[in-house]
Order: C-alpha cells, then structure tokens, then sequence
C-alpha cells in the first residue's frame, strides 16, 4: 500500500517543510511544470497522495483568491490507492495561475521565470511532488522522475549538476523521458537537499546496515574459502604420510618428520598455525609447512620411484 512506501514518506517530510510563502510558491512551480496538463485551457493535476492535493489546492486558492478554484475527483486505482484528479477551473483562475508563475504551456525550467537560486531545493520538492519516486532503499536504490518531454530532462538534470554535483542520468520508458538516480549518495543528497532529512538519514542507516552485513558475508565466504583450501591441503598431506608409511615407514623418517607426520595424520582439521603450536618445542606456522613440504617431496619422489 502507498502509506506503507518509502516515498509517501517523502512526501510528507517534504510537505511538512515548506513554511513560507516563496518556498511554496517555488515548490508550486516545479508541481504545475510536471502537472498532467498546462494551459489557459485546462489544468489538471493528478496524485495518489492526499497530502500533495491538500498542499495543492490549498495554494492554487491562496494564488487564485478562490476558495473554490480546484475541483477534485477520486478514483480507485487498485491495491486499496486512491487517485486525486485536480482540476484548475474556471478559465480567469487558470489564467491568473498562469500569469502569477509567468508560465505557459511550453514548461521549461530556464530564464528569469525561475525562483532563486536559494529555492532550488522547493522547486526539485515539488517536481518531485509531481512526477517522482522513490524505491524502499531495503530493496534497492532508485529515485525517478517521469518527465513529459526531453527538453525538461535536460534542464532538471543541468540545475542539479550545475548547482548541486548532483549526475542524473536519462532514459526512456514506455513513451515517457525518466530521469533517474541510482547511487546512494545521490540520493541521499536529493533527500536532503528536498527537505526529507529525515528520510535521508533512514536512508544512510539502511547503507550503513547493508554495508555492514555485505562486509560480514564476505568475511564469512572468505574464511570458507580458507576451510576448504584448509581441507584440500590436508587430505594431499595425509595421503602423502599413507603413502611414505605403506613404502618406507614414518620410522624411516627424521624425527621432525616423524612427529609432524603423526600430528597432522592426527588432526587433519588442523591449520598450519595449529600444527605449529602443538610441536614440542612450538614452531612457527611457516616452519610447520616447510617440514610438510619436506614430506611432499619423499612422497612425490616414492610416486615417481612407482612410476604413477
């Protein structure tokens, strides 16, 4: 269900911040340049998220001095979520809208008609408000926006480069331009710079957790690795000591060879440290492999006697 997801959560964070009049009015831009539909003839705004339309038509009556300038719909759209369809009407309320924001119907993000630079972050609030998302970063890192035209691609992703560092990247699905971000950074970057610290840091915990346990696995399948390695190695040793006890004898051997042919034939999960440790006197884990390799060769040279 939406009330469930991550970026209903975003949403709510975003909304809750705007606290001044520009910062709404900046946040309100970026809605109406993604909105379904811009012109002196129809403007209609959808969303699943009930907020977002309270803050909409909350502010298109504040630019309008019309209580009633938004007329809204709902509809099922299944899995229990509910559409809001937003409708700007009538025409003189469309036109002061549009004439307030000095837009129309070509919806670019360039020139003197965008806010200042220090509301940025409410303009990508409410382009996110309008067209983007956010995945549950448990599952994945993706955060999208669904642009109506190439153009507006481009100049979404040259305001977050230029002024944030922030690399969009593009592509096209279904007959719509996306604009996406799949690092974490980012991200979290166009969490924060959104308004949704506190998503933001969700975010970072999440990394932080999965960072965490993807280090442990790797730690865990590495030290597999060194068991099996461990294994393998023990097994040709202790065939090796069969082999020299079926041809020679162990007792044929020097003693450093005898006592450790006996331990490892002993204690074949032993690692070379363990070996070493066990000796009487100790010796260093390097020592106990040269004196197993010592064994290797009276048992490659007794194979090669054998002609095997």
């Amino acid at each position: 269900m939406e009330k469930q997801s991550f970026s209903y959560q975003v949403k709510e964070e975003i909304i809750s911040k705007i606290n001044s009049r520009q910062k709404a009015d900046a946040c309100m831009l970026g809605i109406l340049t993604f909105c379904n539909s811009l012109s002196d003839r129809e403007i209609v705004f959808m969303t699943e998220h009930r907020s977002v339309a309270d803050f909409f038509i909350l502010n298109c009556s504040r630019i309008c001095g019309d209580e009633t300038a938004v007329r809204m719909s709902e509809s099922g759209k299944g899995n229990e979520v509910t559409l809001y369809r937003l409708e700007v009407h009538p025409a003189d309320n469309r036109m002061k809208l549009l004439k307030y924001f000095r837009m129309d119907s070509s919806r670019r993000l360039t020139g003197s008609d965008l806010p200042k630079a220090k509301f940025y972050p409410q303009l990508a609030a409410g382009i996110f408000l309008a067209c983007g998302s956010v995945n549950n970063p448990e599952k994945k890192y993706h955060m999208e926006f669904v642009m109506p035209n190439i153009q507006l691609c481009n100049d979404f992703g040259l305001i977050l480069l230029e002024n944030y560092g922030i690399l969009a990247k593009q592509t096209e699905r279904k007959n719509h331009q996306i604009v996406y971000v799949k690092e974490s950074e980012n991200i979290i970057d166009m969490l924060t710079l959104m308004g949704a610290t506190n998503c933001s840091l969700e975010l970072m915990n999440v990394k932080i957790m999965k960072d965490m346990r993807n280090k442990i696995n790797r730690a865990m399948n590495c030290d597999n690795a060194n068991i099996d390695k461990t294994i393998k190695a023990a097994e040709k040793q202790i065939a090796d000591i069969e082999l020299i006890d079926d041809t020679i004898g162990i007792g044929a051997l020097p003693e450093n060879l005898q006592e450790i042919a006996r331990l490892r034939y002993d204690n074949p999960d032993y690692t070379l440290g363990d070996l070493g440790r066990e000796l009487d006197p100790p010796i260093s884990r390097s020592g106990a492999n040269h004196r197993l390799q010592k064994l290797a060769a009276i048992a490659d040279e007794i194979r090669s006697r054998q002609g095997k």
